[in-house]
């Protein structure tokens, strides 16, 4: 680029600042926009590509696919005995297991535990995951039943500078006991799925009696393979595999029930329960497209507003004709002088994303950072091929008008009728996504504020979930201990034991109830074991027949023979799997086959888990003495801080139970967790939305200003002939609402097929009503009509005389 398109440029900057400083700033908010999201979806589709020969290791899922259970889908666990099995009948095989991670174990210290990302994994671990390593030798370690490997941060914490190999660190996982330190490793990456701190030996053999029980799910196996072939060739193993190895857990044909399946680690992190989209792949790619779909609004208002303004040049371009210069120099001036703007623009888009991450990094609870040894080249592509969108065209339309024509002329030529259907075309594809948007953000919000305030059939404030109380360290004399300790707190009101909790807390359990006059097993129901004044403590709602009682005998699973009978509560969702016409048809009948489950009453639905996943059909077992239950977990009800109280309860267990980490929080915080990752991308989804609109808007005064200059004269003369300033505001105005109105039929489809998809993630949603698509719609025409009212005023304002004098 010449000293003269330089100059040229700068010129044309300075002359018409506002515009300048509108265009490109429009431009710079959609790449910073699209920087930011970019660089979330880079993180999210990134998990485990860290690890060396990643697209070798693949994720042994479990299938189920069980008759109306709950539990159908897929899960990224297995029983803890398949890997032996799978080598028993395939030798050769590469694998390794995980049981624990994130939050799973402790590290005790001076008698007190610490809560840690502890596992443990097999000696074969360093065959599928190469860890780097700082010092000592990882695999070396882990062979030895006494080893352990720790990570540099967990080193530091407690061993300070000295060097940890070969000190002893007392650590549980199930049981405490003392390591000796083999190895260091670096701290896996942010975009690890798992989360290991300090990796333990685990024990050859089976942990406990159901470990190598096919139905039954203790932990994560991997396995490694050469080839994608290879993996493919297993996979078709399985079913006969499972057919084979399971008959006598789960009966001939078991793979129709309970089959296997092989996932690729680097998939696993956006992998879905059910086989379909999951809820978190889908909020990668929404913000995605968030992301790319305002970079082209941006682009889409920049190349807009860059060709009407060119228009305005046309005279300058007759006189460099004039003066010499050819068509190429003209169109390597505009090319030139549209890639430099760009360049200003993208510059300014990374100021505005490196200013803008910190904020967008609180509001979504990540870690992002700009890889400018990616981005900078990324930039330089973009400007070029947005900086050619916005030059080629101006610079082809001008360089072929004739110069005598131009300078004859009184007006400068702007692309005639075709020219003012482009840009209203470029406007109507503007303010269509714009509008989708918006329709996506009040959905967005209108969701996950209806899945906050929903129903989840019991009272979630003053409601405390102690899950370190089934800690299989805790005895059940403690356990005693410490809910009497509990329950004398003030403030506590009702403290019970119950296999689940608010915030999915509990363990998950299913099981066939067969029913009298019907052949089969039955349908499959969870069941949940709970201890005296369960109900009580949540409220539960009863609907028919009564709750359990201590004083009956028969209610008591612990005192009766099963074979004989047990009576159970069911909820309002079992009473239609069990196929009963209503609750109060339930109550008093005996359902089970040779388990005998007598009906006594039913309660209303209680919503421990997901939002996105439906209320499972459950049924409730009762124990006198739950405390010799190590699955169990405490359930407080309380009045006052909440603060206040969940410190109190922490100081009792500390004091009573100091070998275990206290592992307890609020109901609200609980369920909280779910609702996290749809509110982030709300408040994500709503930035975006904002800014589109906002770019939009931009453009929108740019062609106003543009046009409302180019009909000066008209306006002059309609005066002149008797028009008033109204019908003057009322013509302008309408010319621009038209585009904005046409934008709804892009905007609506693109809307209801998105927010359709989004939505059939949740079990409890809410109604796509039309309402937000209406009130998505008047605010853009409100915005639109706001935009263009001051240029509209302006000139309906004018004096006719100096309005026909204007050149």
């Amino acid at each position: 680029m010449n000293r003269f398109a330089l100059l040229s440029l700068y010129r044309s900057l300075t002359r018409h600042k506002l515009y300048a400083a509108l265009n490109i700033g429009g431009l710079a908010v959609g790449i910073a926009v699209f920087l930011v999201l970019g660089l979330y979806v880079r993180f999210e589709t990134s998990f485990d590509k860290w690890i060396p020969r990643h697209d070798r290791i693949y994720v042994v899922q479990t299938v189920w696919n069980l008759p109306g259970s709950p539990f159908n889908g897929r899960e990224s666990q297995t029983m803890g005995g398949l890997l032996t099995q799978l080598r028993e009948d395939f030798p050769g095989t590469v694998g390794t297991r995980i049981w624990g991670g994130e939050g799973a174990g402790s590290v005790l210290r001076r008698g007190v535990a610490t809560k840690e990302d502890v596992a443990e994994v097999d000696s074969s671990f360093f065959d599928v995951f190469d860890l780097p390593m700082v010092s000592g030798d990882g695999r070396r370690a882990l062979a030895d039943p006494s080893g352990a490997i720790i990570s540099e941060t967990l080193a530091r914490k407690y061993f300070g500078t000295s060097d940890p190999i070969g000190q002893t660190i007392t650590a549980s996982y199930e049981q405490p006991r003392n390591y000796r330190i083999g190895g260091v490793f670096r701290d896996l990456p942010a975009n690890s799925e798992q989360k290991l701190s300090l990796i333990l030996p685990l024990p050859k053999g089976d942990r406990n009696d159901n470990w190598s029980h096919w139905g039954s799910s203790h932990l994560q196996t991997y396995l490694r393979f050469d080839t994608p072939a290879a993996a493919r060739a297993f996979e078709q193993k399985l079913s006969a595999f499972v057919d084979r190895r399971a008959l006598k857990d789960m009966g001939p044909h078991a793979s129709k029930m309970q089959n296997l399946a092989l996932l690729p680690l680097t998939e696993d992190h956006l992998a879905s329960r059910t086989g379909g989209v999951s809820s978190k792949k889908l909020t990668v790619v929404t913000l995605g497209l968030v992301g790319a779909l305002t970079l082209l609004i941006a682009i889409v208002n920049y190349v807009n507003l860059a060709t009407a303004r060119a228009g305005l040049r046309a005279r300058e371009v007759a006189m460099r004709k004039v003066l010499g210069a050819d068509r190429g120099a003209l169109v390597a001036q505009f090319l030139g002088e549209a890639m430099l703007t760009v360049g200003i623009a993208a510059l300014g888009g990374l100021i505005l994303a490196e200013l803008g991450l910190p904020l967008v990094n609180a509001a979504g609870g990540l870690s992002l950072a700009i890889p400018y040894a990616l981005v900078v080249p990324g930039l330089a592509v973009l400007v070029l091929l947005v900086g050619a969108l916005a030059g080629f065209y101006p610079a082809l339309l001008l360089s072929r008008f004739p110069a005598a024509a131009v300078l004859a002329s009184s007006r400068s030529p702007g692309g005639g009728r075709a020219g003012t259907r482009v840009r209203e075309a470029l406007v109507v594809l503007q303010f269509g996504l714009a509008i989708a948007f918006m329709i996506g953000t009040v959905v967005l919000l209108a969701q996950t504020r209806h899945v906050r305030q929903a129903d989840v059939g019991y009272q979630r404030d003053g409601l405390i979930i102690v899950r370190s109380i089934s800690d299989d360290t805790v005895t059940p004399v403690q356990r005693r201990a410490v809910l009497e300790a509990i329950r004398a707190l003030p403030g506590v009101q009702k403290v019970a034991l119950g296999g689940e909790g608010a915030g999915g807390s509990g363990s998950k359990n299913g099981d066939n109830v067969p029913l009298p006059g019907v052949p089969g097993d039955g349908p499959n129901l969870r069941w949940v074991t709970t201890g005296p004044g369960f109900f009580d403590v949540y409220g539960a709602r009863l609907i028919a027949g009564r709750l359990f009682d201590p004083a009956r005998r028969e209610d008591d699973q612990q005192s009766v023979d099963m074979a004989k009978g047990t009576n159970i509560l069911i909820n309002r969702l079992a009473v239609k799997q069990l196929r009963f016409a209503s609750p109060e048809a339930a109550v008093g009948k005996t359902v089970g086959g040779d388990r005998p489950r007598t009906i006594v009453g039913v309660i209303e639905n209680m919503r421990f888990d997901t939002p996105r996943d439906p209320i499972a059909p459950t049924y409730f077992y009762y124990v006198s003495d739950p405390a010799t239950n190590a699955n169990m977990i405490a359930n407080v009800r309380y009045s006052g801080d909440p603060r206040a109280m969940l410190a109190a309860i922490r100081t009792v267990w500390q004091r009573m139970a100091p070998q275990v980490p206290f592992n307890g929080d609020t109901a609200d915080n609980r369920l909280a967790r779910y609702y996290q990752a749809d509110e982030q991308t709300a408040r994500m989804f709503g930035i975006g939305a904002g800014l589109a609109v906002l770019i939009g808007c931009v453009g929108l005064w740019g062609l106003a200003s543009f046009n409302t200059q180019r009909r000066v004269k008209e306006i002059g003369i309609r005066k002149t002939l008797g028009a008033s300033a109204p019908d003057i505001v009322k013509l302008l105005v309408g010319q621009f609402l038209r585009p904005v109105l046409i934008a709804n039929l892009v905007a609506w489809p693109l809307a209801f097929v998105a927010m359709r998809t989004w939505l059939a993630g949740f079990d409890d949603r809410v109604a796509l009503s039309p309402l937000y698509f209406l009130g998505a719609t008047l605010v853009a025409i409100a915005i639109a009509v706001l935009t263009v009212l001051g240029q509209s005023l302006r000139a309906s304002r004018a004096a006719p005389a100096w309005a026909l004098r204007h050149d």
